[in-house]
């Protein structure tokens, strides 16, 4: 089976190592200045490293066949799980995108607005053209609160709480180690959970969300790179 092929089945997969953190010592110096000022967790796409390192991963042999054809970077939001950070997330879609105006459409609700950005919910069929690439920066194994998922629970579109239970009873979880430099790429409508760190560990992710340029519903971006 080709790779493509078991990511549009299963919703997701992991890949190798797609670089070495010593190779951008930019990134390197950016994040040690997040976490030291606890700033810029949604938002990151607006910082030049942070855009450029998008471009790297879009023309990445491993990634660019899983990506939506001529696919922007919209979004990259830093995660990061520690003794002083850490919590647990209960299994869940990915729902909203951050945009630049509100729009009134029937398809279109759950209007937010984290950090300064406007998210909406996007229609399932725009959901199921976009892909997350959740590029690891520390090791990512059981114990540092690794992502849960239910394999194949994508295809079902948006799901209601009880088609979500009945889903992992039906698919089971798998556990997604990932070392560092590698990646995780997954479907935002995939239902996926995290469990606390163990609390002696640090478990960093930047999370790229990348999607097709152009939008339904009269929608914009809030960026595109």
């Amino acid at each position: 089976m080709k790779r493509e092929d078991g990511f549009a089945q299963a919703g997701f997969v992991l890949t190798a190592p797609l670089l070495a953190w010593s190779d951008w010592p930019e990134v390197a110096a950016a994040l040690a200045q997040l976490a030291d000022t606890g700033a810029g967790t949604r938002n990151l796409l607006e910082l030049d490293w942070c855009a450029r390192l998008a471009t790297y991963l879009r023309a990445h042999q491993a990634l660019a066949p899983l990506l939506p054809f001529e696919a922007v970077a919209v979004q990259c939001t830093l995660f990061e799980k520690s003794a002083a950070q850490n919590w647990l997330v209960p299994l869940h879609q990915d729902l909203s995108i951050p945009v630049q105006e509100r729009r009134d459409h029937p398809e279109l609700g759950g209007w937010s607005t984290k950090e300064g950005a406007l998210f909406v919910q996007a229609p399932p069929a725009l959901l199921a053209q976009m892909v997350a690439v959740r590029l690891q920066i520390d090791p990512g194994g059981e114990h540092d609160g690794a992502l849960r998922v239910v394999p194949g629970s994508h295809l079902h579109g948006r799901l209601s709480a009880q088609a979500v239970s009945a889903a992992r009873e039906r698919g089971g979880e798998i556990i997604c180690p990932v070392p560092p430099g590698a990646a995780m790429v997954m479907r935002p409508l995939l239902l996926h959970a995290s469990a606390k760190a163990s609390g002696s560990s640090r478990r960093r992710v930047l999370h790229y969300l990348f999607g097709p340029r152009e939008l339904p519903c009269q929608l914009q971006w809030r960026h595109a790179r």
